[in-house]
């Protein structure tokens, strides 16, 4: 099996800044973290996804990971299949909140849901972060309507 294709540098940073170089998912901020975030295929290229700008998003490792070919999962709540947050055709907004603390994210709807089970987006060692990162005011990241 060979290696999928490297995506050229000029739109990885297209993809940063597009993000705010925030993981499209759980929203950490790659500018506090040692390793550069990933390129997620949202549609992965073995379902006919492109290497383009319009089908790339910025994942933390973790949540890549997670994430891997998936484009539905589990409502734990309903036990239906359900699409996963699509963070191109999606706003992150619209489906999650962030608790008044800033620690969880809390989903608003079954995609929401489905996201946070399948995606772990509030395991343990993210909330370390968040708490880190809240106490130095950095954290939760500012809302940008356009593009979360």
């Amino acid at each position: 099996m060979s290696s999928p294709p490297k995506v050229p540098a000029e739109i990885r940073e297209q993809v940063r800044q597009r993000a705010g170089y925030l993981c499209e998912y759980c929203h950490t901020s790659e500018r506090w973290q040692y390793v550069r975030f990933t390129m997620d295929h949202v549609v992965p290229v073995i379902a006919g996804g492109s290497e383009t700008v319009e089908n790339l998003a910025l994942a933390c490792f973790h949540c890549n990971r997670r994430k891997s070919n998936k484009q539905d999962s589990i409502d734990p709540e309903t036990g239906a299949a359900t699409a996963l947050f699509n963070p191109r055709l999606q706003l992150w907004l619209d489906h999650f909140i962030w608790s008044a603390d800033g620690l969880l994210v809390i989903p608003l709807t079954v995609t929401g849901r489905a996201t946070v089970a399948l995606m772990e987006l509030n395991r343990a060692r993210i909330l370390e972060i968040r708490r880190a990162d809240v106490e130095v005011g950095r954290h939760p990241p500012a809302p940008d309507p356009v593009q979360r």
